[in-house]
C-alpha cells in the first residue's frame, strides 16, 4: 500500500536523482573525453587504402568548458592514436551566454597546429565560425577569422574544395564543403531561411579520376543529397543532441531529427547497389548551454578499409 510517507520518500528520491543528473550534466560530463571508434568498410572505398582517420569536431573553445589546456589535451590524445590523417570538422568558436572568457582564434589554432599525422591535418568550417564573425555576416562572405587563424597556423581549410592524397600507392580524394547555414540574416531564427555557401556538385566536379572520395561536411543534413560517388561522409554539428538517453536525443539541430544525430549511419537507397555511409561525431564542446548527458565529449577514430572480397 502506498502511504503518504512512502510517497514523499519516493518523490524525494526522484527529485534527488534529477538534481544529481543535472549536476553531472553541467559539472562533470562536459569535462570528460573519450575515444569513439568505428570500423567502416564502404563499397565505394573498394580501391582505397586502409586509413586511420581522427575526427575532431565542435571544439567550441572557451573558458572554462574548453580552455587552452583542454584543447592541448585533445591534441595530445589525438596524436597518441597515430592516425594517418586528422580532420577538423568545424565550430572552433563559442560565444554562448555561459562563456566566461573567449579563447582567441590565434591561440586555439596554434594549439591545433601541433596535431600530427603523415597525411596531414585538414579543416572545414562550421556555422558558429561564420555566425560569430560579425564582419563576415555583414559582408556576406569570408574569409572568417577562424579560417585566417587556421591557415596562418599551417592548416588548410576547404570550402567547396578537394585535394588528392595517397597512401600505400592507393589514391583517394578528400573533399570539404563550405557551411550549409553560414549566413544568418538579422533576426532570423528559422534555419530554413539561413543562407548556405555549400556547393556539393561544384566540389565533386573538381574530382578528376575514379579514386574514392571522403567528404567533410559540418552539418550532416547534406547526406541525403550526397551521391554514391562519395564513399564516406563525415560530419559534426549535432553534438549527438548534447542530451542523449537510450539512443534518443530530445533536441537535435537538424531537420531530420535523430536520423543523423549521432554515430555511424548506413542507408540503402532505392536504386543503390550498396549502402551509403555517414559518420557523425558527438563533438567535444558545448553549444547554447554547457550541458552534456549520455554523449560525452569525444574524438572519433575511424578505421576505414576496403570491403573484403569473397
Amino acid at each position: 500500500m502506498l502511504t503518504r510517507r512512502k510517497f514523499f520518500i519516493g518523490l524525494g528520491a526522484v527529485v534527488a536523482s534529477g538534481l544529481s543528473s543535472i549536476s553531472y550534466a553541467f559539472g562533470i560530463e562536459p569535462f570528460r573525453m573519450r575515444v569513439k571508434r568505428h570500423a567502416v568498410t564502404p563499397a565505394g572505398w573498394k580501391d582505397g587504402p586502409r586509413l586511420r582517420v581522427a575526427l575532431i569536431a565542435d571544439l567550441h573553445a572557451c573558458e572554462p568548458w574548453m580552455n587552452l589546456e583542454r584543447v592541448a589535451y585533445v591534441v595530445e590524445t589525438a596524436n597518441a592514436l597515430k592516425p594517418d590523417i586528422t580532420l577538423l570538422l568545424g565550430d572552433y568558436e563559442a560565444r554562448h551566454k555561459y562563456v566566461r572568457a573567449l579563447v582567441p582564434a590565434k591561440s586555439w589554432a596554434a594549439a591545433l597546429a601541433r596535431l600530427e599525422a603523415p597525411l596531414g591535418v585538414h579543416a572545414i568550417l562550421g556555422n558558429h565560425d561564420w555566425w560569430d564573425d560579425r564582419q563576415a555576416q555583414v559582408r556576406g562572405k569570408g574569409p572568417v577569422f577562424g579560417r585566417r587563424a587556421l591557415e596562418a597556423a599551417g592548416i588548410p581549410v576547404y570550402e567547396n574544395d578537394v585535394v588528392r592524397l595517397q597512401k600505400d600507392g592507393r589514391p583517394f580524394w578528400l573533399a570539404g564543403l563550405a557551411d550549409q547555414i553560414a549566413l544568418a540574416p538579422k533576426g532570423v531564427r528559422d534555419r530554413r531561411r539561413f543562407i548556405g555557401l555549400d556547393d556539393l556538385a561544384g566540389t565533386l566536379a573538381k574530382v578528376t579520376d575514379d579514386a574514392p572520395v571522403l567528404l567533410m561536411a559540418h552539418e550532416p543534413d547534406i547526406f541525403p543529397r550526397v551521391p554514391a560517388r562519395v564513399a564516406l561522409t563525415v560530419s559534426g554539428h549535432t553534438h549527438g543532441g548534447q542530451l542523449r538517453m537510450l539512443g534518443y536525443s530530445p533536441v537535435v539541430p537538424s531537420r531530420y531529427g535523430n536520423r543523423y544525430a549521432y554515430g555511424h549511419i548506413a542507408e540503402q537507397r532505392e536504386g543503390d547497389a550498396a549502402a551509403r555511409h555517414l559518420v557523425v561525431s558527438g563533438g567535444l564542446g558545448c553549444s547554447i548551454i554547457p550541458m552534456r548527458l549520455g554523449v560525452p565529449p569525444e574524438i572519433v577514430l575511424l578505421d576505414l578499409a576496403p570491403t573484403p572480397t569473397s
